[in-house]
C-alpha cells in the first residue's frame, strides 16, 4: 500500500516586498508502507516544506496529500488532528521533549490525547523505553540525559500511539556522529522489526545510508541522482 502521494505539490511563500519565493514546485512522490525514506538537498531546496507538509504541520498552495489512500483536507482541522494521534509520528532535531516531564511521562503524553488508560499508558512506555534502551532512565528529567538519550526519549514518544508513518526532521543534527549513527541505526531497526515507514530529512550521509531510498532535492524539485 502507497502511505504517501503528493500530487502536483508546490508551495510558495510571499514576504512584505512582494516577493514570492517557491520552496516547492510541483512534487510527484510515492512511498510506500514499510519504506525507510530519506530527503536530502541544501539548504532551501524544500525538504523541510515537504516533510512539513506531508506531516499536515503546514499545507500546500497548490497540489494534492494522499496519506494512505485518503486526500488530505487541511481546512479539516479535526481530521488533521486525527492524523496527529493516530497515523503520523514526529521526532525533530531539537528533540521537543517537556523539560518538567520524565522520560515516562513524555512518553506517555500523546497517549492521554486519545484516552488512553494511566495503567496502560504506563504499561506502552515502559515497554517503549526498553526497545530504545533507556528501560532503566525511566524517571529521568532530560536534563539528566545526553542528547542521545533524549532522541531515544522522543523516538519514543513518537511511536506511542503506534503510528504506521514516522516523520523525522534532521534526527542526527544536534548530536555526534558515533551517536547519531546509533539512533540512524535504531531507528532501522524499529522500521525492519515493526514494519513502521520513516521518512527523515538529513544532511547526514550516514543516515541517509540506511534509507531504502534517497529522495533528493534543489530548488524546490526532485532532482537527478547527482545534483
Amino acid at each position: 500500500m502507497t502511505i504517501i502521494e503528493t500530487r502536483d505539490l508546490s508551495k510558495y511563500y510571499i514576504f512584505g516586498s512582494g516577493l514570492r519565493v517557491d520552496a516547492l514546485r510541483e512534487v510527484n512522490l510515492k512511498i510506500e508502507e514499510g519504506e525507510f525514506v530519506s530527503f536530502m538537498g541544501p539548504s532551501g531546496s524544500g525538504k523541510s516544506t515537504l516533510l512539513n507538509i506531508v506531516g499536515c504541520l503546514d499545507k500546500p498552495s497548490s497540489g494534492t496529500v494522499f496519506i494512505k489512500g485518503t486526500e488530505v483536507d487541511y481546512r479539516n482541522s479535526s481530521s488533521i488532528v486525527s492524523l496527529h494521534r493516530q497515523t503520523i509520528g514526529f521526532v525533530f532535531q531539537a528533540f521537543n521533549l517537556i523539560s518538567t516531564m520524565s522520560a515516562m511521562e513524555n512518553v506517555c503524553y500523546p497517549m492521554h490525547f486519545n484516552r488512553t488508560s494511566s495503567s496502560l499508558q504506563k504499561q506502552r512506555a515502559t515497554e517503549l523505553l526498553d526497545l530504545v534502551g533507556l528501560g532503566d532512565r525511566l524517571n529521568h528529567l532530560p536534563s539528566e540525559l545526553s542528547g542521545g538519550e533524549q532522541q531515544r526519549v522522543a523516538i519514543a514518544r513518537a511511536l506511542a500511539n503506534s503510528p504506521r508513518l514516522i516523520l523525522a526532521d534532521e534526527p542526527t543534527g544536534n548530536l555526534d556522529s558515533d551517536t547519531g549513527k546509533k539512533i540512524a541505526d535504531l531507528m532501522r531497526k524499529i522500521n525492519r522489526e515493526q514494519g513502521v515507514s520513516f521518512v527523515i530529512t538529513t544532511h547526514d550521509p550516514e543516515m541517509a545510508r540506511t534509507a531504502d531510498r534517497v529522495v533528493k532535492l534543489k530548488d524546490g524539485k526532485i532532482a537527478p541522482e547527482a545534483f
